[in-house]
């Protein structure tokens, strides 16, 4: 049996490998693309490189020219990033295709974010300038958080990146009046109307890990708070859009969809992962499907479940 995605079916959660599960999901189908791929914290070195074809069909010895999806010398920055660092290759010839699928499931005013940490937030940010266009970058989010060991041999590492991109930087969707506000840190300095309705977040959220020992806690290792997820969702998407984690983990980002009356698709191919996303959605609409029942031809929208 194929697997049939369409506006009015149930979410899904796809077990498999999230790469041809994303080639086969249809283009511009996604309001909201968050991916929250494994940090690369061990990393192998390598030494192949990027060498180029040229129009004659010879080689050229040189960095690829190619231009990226906005226009610009894609692979020829690409060359430039990845030769700083042979460790980074592995992980990026990982990352990258699943990026550039990132980019063609987003909707015209949908918006990307990429949790990353500090080991490879710089690498991403100059390689997808080029992918995107650097004139797609809206923000980089700091979300800092004050829990955990601390190094006394260099200033402890308490916060993760967040790079937000979108397809189109003339005509992405954003809603600020529709985030959850937050207090001040000095509500005297302002009116007391202006306390009590709190403020807009900036591009640094301060919001603490998910509690070992909370009621938001399923026992995944690398939970994600609701609440960041929450204001991703309420800022990127309209109710009834769809998002999208194609590293789906605990399933937060679906979650917060579920919660704010939105869609998902979710992706992960850890049994651990989908053990407790069953756990989390139980009671739910939400259809389990194993990327073997995967459409070859990919999901018909138009179909009935």
């Amino acid at each position: 049996m194929s697997a049939h995605w369409h506006p009015e079916g149930p979410d899904l959660v796809v077990a498999g490998d999230n790469l041809p599960i994303l080639r086969g999901l249809p283009a511009g189908a996604f309001r909201v693309i968050y991916l929250d791929p494994p940090f690369n914290t061990g990393r192998n070195r390598r030494a192949e490189r990027v060498r180029s074809v040229s129009a004659q069909g010879e080689s050229a010895g040189e960095p690829q020219s190619r231009l990226g999806f906005r226009g610009r010398g894609y692979a020829v920055t690409r060359e430039m990033t990845l030769a700083y660092d042979d460790r980074f290759f592995d992980y990026w010839d990982f990352l990258e295709p699943r990026l550039e699928e990132a980019w063609r499931l987003l909707a015209d005013d949908g918006t990307l974010y990429l949790h990353l940490d500090y080991r490879e937030v710089h690498y991403a940010k100059v390689l997808l300038d080029a992918l995107f266009g650097p004139e797609c970058f809206i923000n980089e989010i700091i979300w800092a958080y004050d829990f955990g060991a601390r190094t006394k041999r260099r200033w402890p590492t308490k916060h993760d990146n967040i790079l937000v991109y979108a397809k189109d930087p003339e005509a992405y969707f954003f809603d600020a009046d529709a985030v959850d506000r937050e207090p001040y840190m000095a509500p005297g300095l302002v009116t007391p109307e202006k306390a009590a309705l709190g403020k807009l977040p900036t591009d640094t959220w301060w919001h603490t890990i998910v509690s070992p020992t909370g009621r938001e806690r399923t026992g995944y290792p690398t939970q994600k708070p609701v609440g960041i997820l929450r204001r991703v969702v309420q800022a990127s998407s309209r109710p009834g859009d769809w998002v999208l984690d194609a590293f789906a983990g605990s399933g937060t980002a679906g979650a917060a969809a579920a919660d704010l009356g939105r869609r998902f698709v979710l992706i992960d191919e850890n049994p651990e992962a989908l053990d407790v996303m069953r756990g989390r959605f139980a009671g739910r609409r939400v259809r389990f499907v194993e990327s073997g029942d995967w459409s070859t031809s990919g999901p018909d929208l138009s179909a009935s479940e």
